[in-house]
């Protein structure tokens, strides 16, 4: 086969017998570089429309094989399609703008009274020293409405969207951290199962109970032995014999508003009978749980590092009669219900966020302004300049992916998992290190509990460890991609084994792939979706994109399954993942400023070009890692050092001193 053949039709006339003598690997890669010599896009798919009106007449239609394997699932997930080297803009450009008049009207309403109540009623420096919400605070929240954001009104809540719980969550988190916790153990995760997969009737028997009833809601799953392994989990709920209520027996560890909560979200290990086997396994089912039912105790409050003021104990469950009607989500279906509600909450934790981050560094501008050292004020040296610089950075994109994934779920987005997982774990590592520098500032200022940094900084350090560790939720972003890109590659694969007769998914496929596997100088063009003047970086952002799908089919080709335990690598294919959609909604919000001509823009778009500009660089090295000769060596030792560390029981080496 020649490398020009298919420039022509004679290439629909061949003599099918030869190709069957070719493997269906020599015949992939012959065919790419037949695609090679095709010089555009619009070229293949033209060829794909030829081919698919003449149906390959001269060859043998192959009998439709009977698959076991589900179709490779379609997305709009801007970050799925990105592990398979596909840019899809619908969920980023343009940037979302999804209130209505009416909803922006009641946003205007409430932010006013909320933000006046935090400056003037909530006393977090109390809060934190006697931890504890003052009864006064938690009055004055449930007055607001605080707790009910999200329920319907008809069952007395406001029935806010996503985006304007989003902008109200940014003020509690720039004022008090451990009441946000307290606010978020009760509705983003406390009752947003019910609100999520309640029927009719659990949603009118609770919800009402949780907003104008004033009972405080907890999510109840990890357990001693069970904390990032949500599946192993030991409580156990067996049905009765009467078949009317489930028998609940265990614990649960570290629970928010463990020792107030009333109504709970339990998770438990039900016996299931597969329907496949016909054997009883155990799979987790998720319940509604009052406290009246008898059987449930808590332990006392846990002394924290930081979020002082929300009430976090052990909850014990003895023998807890749950009537049938409480199964949440279905029997056996409490994994979903669980990954649901955390994936559904975690927008509102970087909203929350990168209201911290706005109000620590207007703390350290303020000073860097004021303070005067060697004849000038700070602000003045570029070390204070870089600090502050990287600080508004962090916390633009950080507010960028906030509110860009909250006007995705308020547009009827349903993929948007690896999206919120991004947003959760950029937020709670920007925000540390936001804050960190914002103590740098101030000096030993900052070191002073009544500068109320510190308390802050100890506030933070939870963030990256519940609701999901960020090294978890890496590893989740690296392989849920892989796998996604996983299927499609298995289908593209297995439409090589039939050439003729699978061409047109062939062409259609590899036209998707942006054409950078056939060496057509691959890089998708976002210049049609950003503003002129973010022309050049939008350039970087669409370069990292061309790198990385070829660098995730490498793995997949070189490591298959055996990828999962290959996180030194799955750990800068997230970096770069979380680094690409950081780009790319920077660019998508500064071109919203651009093109509106916000008096910011011109700030905004000084950012995204210094963003983007080192977000690429991090990309093209985490990348270049994954096949680099000293990287791999690197990797290796990190390895063997770790488990010479593990062995010895700390460091192997003696005090230099011998003694």
């Amino acid at each position: 086969m020649s490398t020009g053949c298919w420039q022509n039709d004679d290439f629909l006339s061949r003599n099918t017998k030869e190709e069957k003598k070719i493997s269906s690997s020599t015949m992939f890669k012959l065919s790419l570089q037949a695609l090679s010599n095709l010089k555009n896009e619009a070229q293949i798919l033209q060829l794909a429309k030829r081919i698919n009106a003449r149906q390959l007449a001269t060859a043998a239609q192959p009998k439709p094989e009977k698959s076991k394997e589900k179709a490779p699932k379609e997305s709009r997930s801007f970050m799925l399609n990105l592990f398979r080297g596909v840019v899809e803009p619908s969920q980023v450009f343009p940037y979302p703008d999804v209130l209505t008049p009416e909803q922006t009207d009641t946003l205007n309403m409430l932010i006013d009274p909320v933000s006046k109540f935090f400056e003037e009623v909530n006393n977090p420096l109390k809060n934190d020293e006697d931890s504890k919400v003052e009864e006064k605070t938690a009055e004055g929240l449930w007055d607001l409405g605080a707790f009910s954001l999200q329920v319907p009104q008809e069952l007395g809540g406001l029935g806010l969207s996503n985006t304007q719980y989003a902008r109200l969550v940014e003020i509690v988190g720039s004022n008090d951290l451990g009441v946000g916790i307290t606010l978020g153990a009760h509705q983003s995760i406390g009752f947003k199962g019910i609100l999520l997969f309640g029927t009719p009737e659990q949603k009118k028997a609770y919800l009402p109970r949780v907003s104008t009833g004033r009972e405080y809601a907890a999510f109840c799953l990890t357990e001693p032995s069970s904390g990032s392994d949500a599946g192993s989990i030991r409580t156990r709920a067996v049905l009765s014999p009467d078949g009317k209520h489930y028998i609940m027996n265990g614990s649960k560890i570290w629970i928010s508003n463990g020792g107030i909560c009333e109504i709970m979200t339990v998770f438990a290990q039900t016996p299931v009978k597969d329907p496949k086997t016909g054997k009883e396994v155990d799979k987790v089912t998720a319940f509604i749980v009052e406290r009246a039912f008898g059987g449930v105790t808590s332990g006392p409050p846990e002394k924290k590092m930081g979020i002082k003021c929300s009430n976090t104990t052990e909850v014990y469950y003895e023998d807890v009669k749950i009537p049938v009607e409480n199964v949440l989500g279905g029997v056996g279906e409490g994994f979903k219900v669980a990954m649901n509600i955390l994936n559904n909450g975690r927008f509102g934790m970087a909203a929350a966020l990168s209201g911290t981050m706005r109000a620590v560094t207007k703390k350290a501008a303020e000073h860097a302004t004021t303070r005067v050292q060697f004849g000038r004020k700070i602000d003045t040296y570029g070390t204070i300049q870089e600090k502050l610089a990287r600080m508004a950075m962090l916390h633009y994109v950080t507010e960028s992916i906030a509110y860009c994934l909250s006007g995705n779920m308020d547009s009827g987005s349903v993929d948007y998992h690896l999206e919120a997982a991004i947003s959760k774990v950029f937020a709670s590592e920007c925000a540390w290190y936001v804050t960190d520098e914002a103590i740098q500032i101030l000096g030993g200022m900052g070191f002073m509990r009544d500068t109320g940094l510190e308390r802050v900084l100890r506030d933070l350090r939870i963030f990256r460890i519940f609701e999901g560790t960020n090294d978890i939720l890496r590893l989740f972003v690296a392989l849920t991609g892989i796998q996604f890109a996983g299927s499609h590659l298995r289908e593209l694969q297995k439409a090589f084994k039939q050439p003729t007769a699978h061409l047109s998914l062939i062409l259609e496929e590899v036209t998707k792939r942006g054409l950078r596997t056939v060496g057509l100088g691959g890089t998708p063009n976002l210049s049609n979706h950003v503003h002129p003047s973010l022309t050049q970086s939008a350039a970087l952002a669409a370069k990292s994109v061309a790198q990385f799908g070829p660098a995730v089919e490498a793995l997949l080709v070189k490591y298959g399954r055996g990828i999962i335990e290959e996180q030194f690598l799955l750990n800068r294919v997230a970096s770069s993942a979380i680094d690409i959609y950081s780009m790319v909604v920077a660019l998508s919000r500064a071109t919203k400023s651009l093109q509106s001509g916000s008096p910011t823009a011109k700030h905004e778009a000084l950012m995204v070009k210094v963003w983007c500009s080192e977000a690429s660089a991090r990309v093209s090295m985490n990348l270049g890692a994954l096949n680099n000769s000293e990287s791999l060596d690197n990797f290796s030792s990190l390895s063997q050092i770790a488990k010479n560390v593990c062995e010895a029981g700390g460091f192997v080496q003696p005090n230099p001193l011998g003694f």
